[in-house]
């Protein structure tokens, strides 16, 4: 039996998360696995009651759990940056989750703001590095509040998180293309052997010490996958690229702060918010990894019922992944796709006027059908 640890959270995070522990249950048996539901009062409301955001008895009972579920995270009664670092950086950094992991993939019958481009094109995968660069949080102020005001914020990097991350990115190119080629590798390239595409993503012309450890690590690991192509984009050529030319990229491998917002970018290529959905992984399952829609808690439509769930149940299907249960996940993706593909039921961020149960429901219906 898996253990898994559920937070919530605040806003519509309730909402989602309702509906993809109800996709959890019906796919559960396509495994043979059971799952221990553990659920967790994280998050807004906890602060505001009781000025506890993360205390270290409830991050020992998370450390217990094989993976976590999270709905989301903020709340507008509390300061910016209070649950944000208290509870997913601190979860991030404490559970070594050093990979976040950021599908980019546009499902038929979703259109993306990109004249002429269609599934085939945009079909991507961002490899964040986790744990390092700016958000470690190394700096402070001096005088503060005063018109001498300085303040100082370092990123941090070092070979082994570097490494560690690029490692990652090269393997799962290498897993994507078994299962199929990367499209954008030229006849050459096929002729050659290649099968994936590493793409990393820098600033190299600028940041010349730490994008330098990138781009030497990156170089030196890439001898041990002569099956995957590799190229370098600065991270402004990239996102130019993502919105010109989303074909030409299969594996992205990136740092912390430059991943944070290109997966933005990324959301956006393949749908929007309400479909994109993240992993915060710990590859060598020493401690749980944390599963979650980038969606955040949207307290403008807290308790509408009109939240997309989709992210949420996509966040699922990861998750499952993750605890080596292919069949559900596969059926998950499989259902949430038809429902996609035929234009309803849709919450208004997709154009219609459904609920968030609506949705929900249909994808538990794709999933009977397809049993």
């Amino acid at each position: 039996m898996a253990t898994i640890g559920v937070i919530a959270g605040d806003g519509v995070g309730p909402e989602v998360v309702e509906q993809g522990l109800a996709v959890l249950a019906d796919v559960s048996r396509l495994d043979g696995k059971r799952f221990d539901l553990v659920p967790f009062d994280l998050g807004g409301e906890r602060y505001l009651k009781t000025g506890e955001v993360l205390p270290d008895s409830v991050l020992a009972d998370l450390r217990k759990c094989d993976a976590i579920f999270l709905g989301a995270v903020g709340h507008p009664g509390v300061a910016p940056g209070v649950l944000e670092k208290g509870i997913l950086l601190k979860i991030r950094f404490e559970f070594h989750q050093y990979v976040n992991l950021r599908p980019v993939k546009l499902f038929p019958g979703v259109e993306t703001p990109i004249r002429g481009k269609g599934p085939d094109d945009i079909d991507m995968v961002v490899v964040r590095e986790n744990n390092e660069d700016l958000y470690v949080g190394a700096g402070g102020f001096t005088r503060k509040g005063t018109a001498e005001e300085v303040a100082i914020q370092t990123s941090i990097n070092t070979r082994s998180g570097v490494e560690r991350c690029l490692r990652f990115a090269f393997e799962l190119a290498r897993s994507r293309g078994k299962i199929k080629p990367f499209r954008g590798l030229s006849a050459q390239d096929r002729e050659r052997g290649l099968v994936g595409l590493v793409t990393m993503v820098a600033k190299t012309n600028v940041l010349t010490y730490a994008h330098d450890l990138w781009m030497r690590t990156f170089t030196e690991v890439s001898v041990d996958y002569p099956d995957i192509k590799t190229d370098y984009n600065h991270v402004d050529a990239c996102c130019m690229r993502m919105v010109v030319s989303p074909e030409k990229y299969d594996v992205i491998a990136t740092t912390n702060m430059f991943g944070d917002i290109i997966t933005d970018l990324g959301a956006v290529l393949q749908g929007g918010m309400g479909l994109a959905a993240s992993g915060n992984l710990n590859p060598l399952k020493t401690a749980p990894s944390m599963f979650e829609p980038v969606h955040g808690s949207a307290p403008d439509i807290a308790g509408k019922g009109i939240a997309n769930p989709i992210a949420a149940l996509l966040s699922v299907a990861m998750l499952l992944d993750h605890l080596d249960a292919p069949k559900g996940s596969a059926a998950i993706r499989f259902a949430v796709g038809k429902v996609l593909a035929a234009g309803t039921p849709r919450t208004p961020d997709l154009g219609g006027s459904a609920k968030t149960a609506d949705v929900g429901r249909a994808v538990r219906h794709a999933l009977e059908a397809g049993a």
